[in-house]
C-alpha cells in the first residue's frame, strides 16, 4: 500500500525527516559516501548504467552544468540535468530536457524505497542524489550532467565514473567544510578525478594549478585547462550576447548568440565549450545545431536565478553569487554601468566568512539589508550592524520581500538595483 498519496506529503518527508544543507549547513555535510551508495544499491545502482559528466567548483559550476547539458541537448540526446539548490520548486533540481521530473515520480520513488530510506536514514541530499540517477536510469536518458553539491570527493554525487569530470574554479567557500586554503579546496575538488577519466579544468589558477595536474597525473586521466586553448571573443552586449569562440587557436563558431548574460559567463561558456567541444566534435553540423539552440537557451533549459535582469527601467538585476570570487565580478560590473543611484537588497547564510565579502562592496550605494526565510539565514540586523564597520550604509529589513518593497519605492528610471548576496535572498524575489 502506498505510503504517501500526495506530493506535498513527499515534499515535507524529504524536508522535516532528514537533514539539509540548505536549511541547516554544515550539520548536514556528511564526509562520508555509504548512505549514498546503500540507497543507490537498494534502488538497482542506476548510477552505473548512465553516461555521466560531472562537474565541480566553487563558481559558475550551476551556470557550466546547464551549458553542457544545453549543448548535448542541442544534438538531439536526450539530456539529464542534475543541480542544486533550488530556487522555487524542488524539481529543478532534476531535469530531463529542460523539463523538471513529474510529482508522481517523486512521489512513486519514496513510496517503493521508503522502507530502506527508513533503514539507512539518508540525509536530504543523498536521498535527492539517488533520485536523481533512478530518475535518469529509468527514463533512459543519453547523457546525464551531474552538478556536485558541495566540494568533490565526498560530495554524495562522486559515486559516478563520468565520461569527463569539470572543474570550473576554485575560490574561497565553505571554508569550515573543505579547508581554509586554496589548495586545500582544490584537493576537495579534484576528488572528482577518476582514473583514466578526462578532466577539462575550467581556469588556469597559479596557486592550485599543481594540485589538478598531479592528481591527473596520479590518475593517469587526459589533463586539459579550457582557458588555454579556448577563447570566447564578446562583440555585442545586451539582454542577447553575441561571441566568436576560438578552439585551439582557430575560430570554431562566429556570431554564437546567446539568451544570458553577466560578467563570469565569458568563463563559464569557455569551461563549457571545451568540455562540448571534447565530446562532439566540432563538424558544421554540431555548430549549426548549437548555434540555433543557444539563441534561446534560457527558456529550452529553464535556467534562472544567475544573472536574471528583472526588469530594464529601471535596470533590476538579481544573481546568486555568494562569495568573494564570484560577487568580485558582480561589484566590478554594478560599479561601472552607467546609473543614477546604486541600490542592493543584501542577505547572505550565516555560515559565510562576510568580512571579505563585505570588503568588495561600493560604499556609495544605498544597502536593504535582509535576512532569507531558512534557518540558516543571518540576521539582518547583525548584517547591518558587520556592514556599517565597512561604511556600507542602509536599513534592515525582517524579510527580503520588505527590504525588495523598500528598494523598490525608492527607484528612479535611472537607478540600478541589485538583490544578492544568497542564492536563498534571489530565490524569494524570483
Amino acid at each position: 500500500m502506498a505510503r504517501f498519496t500526495k506530493y506535498q506529503d513527499v515534499l515535507q518527508f524529504f524536508y522535516d525527516q532528514l537533514p539539509m544543507f540548505q536549511r541547516v549547513g554544515s550539520p548536514a555535510f556528511k564526509k562520508d559516501l555509504t548512505n549514498t551508495l546503500a540507497l543507490l544499491e537498494a534502488c538497482g545502482n542506476p548510477h552505473q548504467k548512465l553516461k555521466t559528466i560531472h562537474i565541480a567548483g566553487t563558481n559558475g559550476k550551476g551556470s557550466t552544468s546547464h551549458l553542457i547539458a544545453g549543448g548535448l541537448q542541442a544534438m538531439g540526446f536526450k539530456t539529464g540535468l542534475y543541480t542544486s539548490p533550488h530556487y522555487k520548486d524542488f524539481r529543478e533540481r532534476i531535469k530531463i530536457n529542460g523539463q523538471y521530473i513529474e510529482p508522481h515520480f517523486v512521489k512513486s520513488f519514496v513510496n517503493t524505497f521508503y522502507q530502506d530510506i527508513i533503514r539507512i536514514q539518508p540525509s536530504f541530499f543523498e536521498m535527492t542524489v539517488a533520485l536523481a540517477f533512478y530518475y535518469f536510469d529509468q527514463k533512459k536518458v543519453d547523457y546525464a550532467v551531474i552538478e556536485t553539491g558541495l566540494g568533490g570527493r565526498l560530495d554524495s554525487t562522486n559515486v559516478i565514473t563520468p565520461l569527463l569530470s569539470v572543474i570550473t574554479n576554485i575560490s574561497f567557500d565553505h571554508m569550515d567544510m573543505l579547508g581554509d586554503t586554496l589548495e586545500k579546496i582544490a584537493f576537495e575538488k579534484a576528488g572528482i578525478i577518476k582514473p583514466g577519466v578526462p578532466v577539462i579544468i575550467g581556469e588556469d589558477q597559479e596557486e592550485v594549478r599543481h594540485v589538478f595536474a598531479e592528481t591527473a597525473k596520479q590518475k593517469n586521466s587526459l589533463y586539459m585547462v579550457a582557458e588555454k586553448d579556448f577563447q570566447a571573443v564578446k562583440k555585442t552586449n545586451g539582454l542577447t550576447e553575441t561571441w566568436d569562440i576560438f578552439a585551439f587557436g582557430k575560430p570554431w563558431i562566429t556570431n554564437f548568440q546567446m539568451d544570458i548574460s553577466g560578467p563570469f559567463q565569458e568563463k563559464n561558456l569557455i569551461t563549457a565549450m571545451a568540455a562540448l567541444h571534447y565530446l562532439l566534435g566540432e563538424d558544421k553540423n554540431v555548430v549549426a545545431k548549437l548555434t540555433k539552440f543557444f539563441l534561446h537557451f534560457s527558456t529550452y533549459t529553464k535556467f534562472m536565478g544567475r544573472w536574471q535582469i528583472l526588469s530594464t527601467k529601471p535596470f533590476i538585476l538579481a544573481d546568486s553569487a555568494h562569495n568573494e570570487g564570484g560577487l568580485q565580478y558582480v561589484v566590478r560590473y554594478l560599479e561601472s554601468c552607467p546609473k543614477n543611484k546604486l541600490h542592493i537588497v543584501l542577505g547572505f547564510v550565516n555560515d559565510k566568512e562576510i568580512n571579505k565579502i563585505l570588503a568588495v562592496f561600493p560604499k556609495g550605494a544605498t544597502y536593504y539589508f535582509v535576512k532569507a526565510n531558512i534557518p540558516r539565514g543571518l540576521n539582518a540586523t547583525l548584517l547591518q550592524e558587520k556592514a556599517t564597520t565597512y561604511g556600507l550604509k542602509g536599513k534592515s529589513y525582517s524579510s527580503v520581500r520588505k527590504g525588495f518593497a523598500a528598494a523598490k519605492q525608492k527607484l528612479q528610471p535611472d537607478d540600478v538595483l541589485f538583490v544578492g548576496g544568497s542564492i536563498f535572498v534571489v530565490a524569494e524575489i524570483l
